[in-house]
């Protein structure tokens, strides 16, 4: 399949990169910049981008360009520190600038390819100190801002395009245009739509599993449903979907999975653990204990049911994870790079546990798995939910958990997220949860005196879910669903608003 390669030389922005190729349906890879020529080409790349970073090109450590990479005669858009290299590499000047530039600039008197068909005022996103001071041989000015008089530059010949700003930032709205231009300048077709990333991944998983078995946990979330749903239609009835019932899940979560995937022809097999969890989980109240034991008995419950599979079925071979491509990438590391966790496990499950890993989901994002669970047929409810934690509403049970707790949890959390879906809120934010909280407290329901749970509502803004931001949600709405919940639920009398940013909180309450 052909690519865009982009070498990451240790920018903030690399990732995003690749999500402004691939909306442009382009399929797009990150790799170290320490990446040999062989590496680069083994992804068949159509060409390669070069990101910004954090070093000076005259640092005595600072990464340099791959051996080869020039005289390959690939087509190469550089960035920021990548233009820097570029213009190093063919005898420009690069200087520490008089004036640092970081934030937003205006361009002036662009033109070039990069630039055809983009009209009017072009905000740009600055993050440097150091500038191209002269142009290389061979290169022209294609745009200059008032404090960097080559901020692009271009040798159309050798079909290599120099920006110092950042077009993949949303700071640079006209950023996407240059990307776009970039792509058709080469000719690179803009095919990676979800028929194709389907077409393709069941391609591969057929030649990678042959007529071997296949084994799957379902969770309940979009990741593993949609894995689900892709297994089925690559390989049917080799397929083993255990959906294990924690007892710790929204209401009618289990019923609507179980539905879904079971209707569009999955091979499910549920598994109510949910007095098993219960039992292990009674009077423990601290959060991290909780996650291990849940994890611990998930693993205990999920092993069992892979030995009586294989024992029935004989033989499984694979283990499928739906493993996405912020878990891996840069997972080796390289020079200039940060390190990103590594996602080869499975989870904890016992060494003795002998399965072959099988991740479809490893070069996608969580949009793309999105686009091809509505490409599958998932219901739409299902495939657009919020981030649910793998403990489930264990840790949003603030104490210990208990049945009759959990509840009362599911009724709140079923009235606010119903009530977001029905005001067309859901969307606006990026995760809703209720709490239910160990406080008690007095209230007045009609004539009489009550003592009963205060519960929490929260839900938040966020791009990357690492940071994130309260959602300023109306007051009527809030009123409204607080009455809800009030007048519905006997054993809440009191309803929060949690309006804490993250930092200094967290998403989650645990």
């Amino acid at each position: 399949m052909t690519s865009i390669v982009v070498l990451d030389f240790g920018s903030q922005f690399t990732r995003l990169i690749t999500r402004r190729l691939r909306e442009l349906r382009v399929y797009s890879v990150i790799l170290p910049s320490s990446s040999s020529l062989a590496e680069i080409m083994a992804q068949q790349p159509a060409a390669v981008i070069l990101s910004g970073g954090p070093k000076s090109v005259y640092d005595l450590d600072a990464p340099q360009l791959p051996q080869g990479l020039l005289e390959s005669d690939l087509p190469i858009l550089a960035i920021c520190y990548g233009m820097q290299l570029i213009a190093q590499a063919f005898h420009g000047e690069v200087k520490a600038g008089t004036v640092r530039e970081y934030g937003k600039s205006v361009l002036s008197n662009f033109s070039g390819t990069l630039f055809s068909g983009i009209a009017g005022d072009f905000v740009a996103w600055m993050s440097h100190g150091d500038s191209v001071k002269a142009l290389p041989e061979g290169f022209k000015l294609t745009a200059s801002t008032s404090d960097t008089p080559i901020a692009a530059m271009e040798d159309a010949k050798r079909k290599i395009y120099c920006i110092q700003f950042h077009p993949e930032v949303n700071h640079t709205p006209k950023g996407i245009h240059v990307l776009e231009n970039f792509l058709l300048a080469l000719g690179i077709a803009m095919d990676w739509t979800p028929e194709h990333i389907v077409e393709s991944l069941s391609r591969d998983i057929k030649t990678q599993v042959g007529n071997e078995r296949v084994l799957l946990g379902i969770s309940g979330g979009v990741d593993s449903s949609t894995l689900g749903l892709l297994l089925n239609r690559a390989i049917g009835k080799q397929l083993f979907a255990v959906f294990v019932d924690h007892g710790l899940l929204r209401l009618n979560e289990r019923d609507e999975v179980e539905k879904a995937l079971t209707g569009l022809g999955v091979n499910l097999i549920v598994v109510d653990a949910s007095k098993r969890f219960l039992s292990a989980l009674e009077g423990v109240s601290d959060p991290e204990e909780k996650r291990k034991i849940i994890g611990r008995e998930f693993i205990e419950v999920f092993y069992g049911e892979a030995a009586k599979l294989q024992e029935k079925q004989g033989e499984i071979k694979f283990l499928a994870q739906g493993t996405l491509y912020p878990d891996v990438i840069e997972s080796a590391g390289g020079h200039g790079t940060a390190n990103i966790k590594s996602h080869h496990n499975v989870g904890g499950l016992p060494k003795d546990l002998k399965f072959e890993l099988l991740e479809p989901f490893r070069t996608l994002f969580k949009d793309e798995v999105r686009e091809i669970a509505s490409e599958l047929g998932m219901p739409k409810h299902l495939r657009d939910r919020h981030p649910f934690p793998g403990p489930g509403l264990a840790i949003r049970c603030i104490g210990t958990v208990t049945k009759e707790r959990l509840d009362v949890l599911r009724r709140v959390d079923d009235i606010f997220i119903s009530a977001l879906r029905e005001f067309d809120l859901y969307s606006e934010t990026a995760q809703a949860l209720a709490v239910l909280t160990p406080i008690r407290s007095v209230g007045v329901m009609g004539d009489g005196r009550t003592y009963a749970n205060t519960v929490a509502l929260r839900a938040v803004s966020s791009q990357d879910y690492m940071t994130a931001d309260w959602s300023r949600l109306p007051h009527e709405f809030l009123a409204t669903v607080s009455n809800r919940i009030v007048n519905s639920i006997p054993e809440v009398n009191r309803v929060v608003y949690d309006i804490t940013s993250k930092p200094p909180g967290t998403i989650e309450w645990e």
